[in-house]
């Protein structure tokens, strides 16, 4: 069977072609910029060989949501203004959706915001079961944010905080003096992600080597990487592979 990025030549036999997106330029290239919400990934030409390259995703504006709310979300949002006086100034918009109750925090105003979640009587968010990070390029300027999943065992609620800073100034307060469990996980957002959390004890690597260059899970990372041998096989890194040149 002829592969999709050879030709016939008149004797029928297959001659290799470059196919469409190729970059001579390849390996360790960056992807070619593209709008986001195209693709399983954002890729244009052949790179994407997930079987999602024609799909459109749409873009949502996130607002505020209306009042009320319902369920405990009214109690929770209600509770927290009452008990923290900068809650006009630091928390950016309250967003219901999917049944979820998210608060867009100010990043400077995000561990303090996490004290009073935590201590408060009519809140009692105890754990922090979950930091992870997200990249929005191309759909927000500030495009690096940060979730933190927080559980009321008092109360059995849950809540999501987000806070977002940009790739250029990636930084805002560690909230492990807040929650230890913090720790290992801001860690792995800093790791992966390039987001840097200001007082963190040991901010170091968690997953990559210490001379690492990058960070993997940003959407504009090099998709270069390195080969793997496998029972006596090798199998090249992405990038050298025949359907990405």
């Amino acid at each position: 069977m002829t592969a999709p990025q050879d030709r016939q030549d008149d004797g029928g036999v297959p001659v290799p072609v470059t196919p469409a997106g190729a970059s001579t330029t390849a390996p360790a290239e960056y992807p070619p910029a593209s709008p986001a919400g195209r693709g399983m990934f954002g890729n244009q030409g052949s790179g994407d060989v997930s079987g999602f390259g024609g799909l459109v995703r749409q873009r949502r504006t996130i607002e505020d949501a209306p009042r009320p709310y319902g369920g405990y979300f009214d109690e929770v949002r209600d509770a927290l203004e009452e008990a923290y006086a900068d809650f006009a100034d630091a928390v950016e918009k309250v967003v219901v959706d999917r049944g979820e109750l998210t608060l867009h925090i100010r990043p400077e105003r995000i561990a303090e915001v996490c004290q009073v979640m935590r201590d408060d009587m009519a809140l009692r968010f105890e754990l922090c079961s979950s930091v992870s990070g997200v990249d929005y390029l191309g759909a927000d300027a500030r495009r690096l944010h940060v979730v933190y999943q927080l559980t009321s065992m008092t109360y059995r609620r849950t809540v999501r905080l987000e806070a977002a800073v940009s790739a250029e100034d990636p930084h805002l307060p560690s909230v492990t003096s807040v929650y230890p469990t913090a720790d290992w996980q801001e860690r792995e957002a800093y790791d992966m992600f390039g987001i840097v959390f200001d007082g963190h004890p040991n901010l170091t690597r968690i997953l990559m080597p210490d001379d690492w260059e990058g960070h993997p899970q940003r959407k504009d990372y090099p998709l270069g990487g390195v080969p793997v041998e496998y029972k006596g096989a090798e199998i090249p890194p992405p990038d050298r592979r025949r359907s990405y040149q």
